[in-house]
């Protein structure tokens, strides 16, 4: 088996993929026109085109505009079930999917709707493909507190299978602090915390997600890389750092593949995940992610097996479940290099 095919055939979990930015482009085109919407898209390909971005603010138009296009919550469940079927091509067979419910709440849509409607979508590929996926909340850096707690509200209604809470969007203008009051909730709650930063914003941001909103990961956390003390700190704490490679290439975070901190991390004992972020606007998936680690930055075949472990480590699952994963993921990497 060449090295590129034994990637592909690694077991691997993933911390870090949005549903939204999970639509297949043929997905989306179904749905603007199943629901007459009126676009600038005539095919597959112009929207194909579409996802490509000059830097992350151009990426958060164009994620908005997807936002626009989903008028209905039936559309979540075909959306989710086709994500996951994307993981399962890659052998995932863990996921922690963000799920950004304010962006379409606004739009008149309904949290409960929704949600049963990605619940729907996880059972479906559960039943098909075997993997298992549980829900974090994005509660997005736009929201007033008063909208952030009333997302709290809807996830205390109904709990079932929601794991963490996040905060994704642009933290340049929205930083973590003003969120403290809602993440101290959410941990009285039983919930995980998890954040973005140190994607477009520097070490600062990931300084006030630990201090005000103590995350137990962090989403990115590229920017980390200057600074030694919050790299000593990371190790030290075990916060796992959810990274993007592609993702961060894509909205110029990093200039290169072979520029990103994610090998430095990685050697220095951080707990690191490798993840595809929102894999259809960034043209990637997980199988990609591994080989371009592989290719551009010398991770070997049992490096980015470890990633894998440590990434069963970083997850919210029950230890109990990460002890079984543990032991079946090391059954089928020996089975494969034997």
């Amino acid at each position: 088996m060449t090295s590129k095919n034994l990637i592909k055939a690694l077991p691997k979990i993933e911390l870090h993929l949005h549903i939204l930015g999970s639509i297949r482009p043929e997905t989306l085109l179904s749905i603007i026109e199943t629901d007459n919407i009126e676009s600038a898209y005539n095919n597959k390909d112009d929207i194909v085109k579409r996802f490509e971005y000059s830097d992350f603010m151009n990426f958060i138009q164009c994620y908005m505009e997807i936002v626009d296009y989903i008028i209905d919550e039936r559309h979540f469940e075909r959306i989710t079930y086709e994500m996951l079927e994307n993981c399962a091509r890659c052998n995932t067979k863990y996921v922690e999917a963000s799920f950004s419910p304010m962006d379409h709440i606004s739009k008149g849509l309904q949290f409960n709707k929704m949600l049963n409607a990605i619940r729907r979508g996880i059972k479906n590929a559960k039943r098909d493909f075997g993997l298992e996926a549980d829900i974090r909340i994005d509660i997005v850096r736009t929201s007033t507190i008063e909208e952030a707690m009333s997302i709290l509200d809807y996830i205390a209604e109904d709990p079932n299978n929601i794991v963490s809470i996040d905060l994704g969007g642009n933290e340049k203008m929205y930083p973590p602090k003003r969120f403290a009051d809602v993440y101290r909730r959410a941990a009285k709650m039983g919930l995980h915390r998890v954040a973005h930063a140190g994607e477009a914003a520097g070490p600062e941001s990931i300084w006030e997600a630990i201090q005000y909103l103590n995350v137990e990961r962090i989403g990115h956390g590229v920017s980390a890389q200057q600074d030694p003390n919050l790299i000593e700190y990371l190790k030290q704490k075990r916060i796992g750092i959810e990274m993007c490679p592609v993702s961060n290439l894509r909205t110029g975070a990093v200039h290169s593949i072979k520029e990103h901190p994610i090998r430095d991390f990685f050697d220095k004992g951080l707990l690191v995940s490798v993840n595809s972020d929102d894999p259809s606007l960034f043209h990637t998936d997980m199988n990609y992610e591994f080989i371009q680690l592989h290719q551009e930055l010398g991770f070997s075949v049992d490096e980015l097996f470890k990633i894998s472990l440590d990434s069963i480590q970083s997850s919210f699952l029950d230890p109990k479940i990460k002890d079984q994963l543990r032991r079946s993921f090391t059954r089928e990497y020996t089975s494969l290099v034997e």
